[in-house]
């Protein structure tokens, strides 16, 4: 594999120095929720992994529409690499959802619609990795994932309006919703100010994570491609 990029670089320290400056202003910054205490700090993390998540599999399927049109290998690869990372980032959406949850609604899980679905989705793009390993031509396999990961993606609006939609006890923080939902609380000016660096620290690891990860599945298609010629 070629020398690391400069801008790649860069954009580690960036995104490593994002990351402390939000963690910072969540713990010391961000004032004490009045009613749930220390625990709703967890908020920060929680809205900023899930954004991640949902960003990777929209990035996902807009690279599955485009290599449909074009048939490029680099656009298959774009489509892998953001739906690995969109998993990761959905599973600590979760854990920090779960982690939330038990002091305020007195439960580690339940299944209310914002959390159904949300594991629906995670499972869908599972089943993504699960296809993908079971197709050996790599142009078939790229062409049935570009069309589940397109397909999956309706998964991800259902997610994300579900506790606008449906009656549900999972608290609307950001936007309209009921005031009395278990969790909710008001957001103050600091608590918006440290979401929204939250969300661009963690924006900044999804691109440095994305670019990293394209970069090795570069070198795996090289290997591949060896490999199939060994075979002919």
């Amino acid at each position: 594999m070629s020398t690391t990029p400069r801008a790649l670089v860069v954009l580690d320290v960036i995104a490593g120095l994002a990351l402390a400056v939000a963690a910072g202003m969540v713990f010391f910054y961000a004032p004490l929720e009045r009613v749930m205490g220390a625990v709703q700090k967890v908020f920060y993390f929680h809205v900023a992994a899930g954004w991640v998540g949902m960003l990777g599999f929209g990035l996902a399927a807009v690279a599955g529409i485009i290599y449909l049109m074009r048939r490029r290998s680099r656009w298959d690869l774009l489509g892998v690499a953001a739906i690995e990372i969109g998993l990761v980032f959905t599973l600590i959406n979760v854990v920090t959802g779960m982690i939330w949850a038990r002091p305020v609604w007195n439960t580690w899980w339940t299944w209310d619609p914002r959390l159904t679905t949300a594991t629906i989705m995670e499972l869908v793009y599972i089943a993504y990795l699960m296809l993908r390993q079971g197709i050996e031509d790599p142009e078939r396999r790229a062409r049935f994932g570009a069309v589940y990961a397109i397909v999956g993606f309706l998964s991800v609006p259902l997610t994300f309006f579900s506790i606008r939609i449906f009656r549900t006890i999972h608290p609307v923080v950001l936007g309209s919703g009921d005031p009395t939902a278990t969790g909710a609380f008001s957001m103050t000016p600091r608590m918006t100010q440290t979401l929204m660096v939250s969300l661009v620290a963690f924006s900044l690891l999804f691109v440095a994570l994305l670019w990293h990860r394209l970069r090795l599945g570069e070198l795996g298609e090289r290997v591949e491609q060896l490999r199939l010629k060994l075979q002919s």
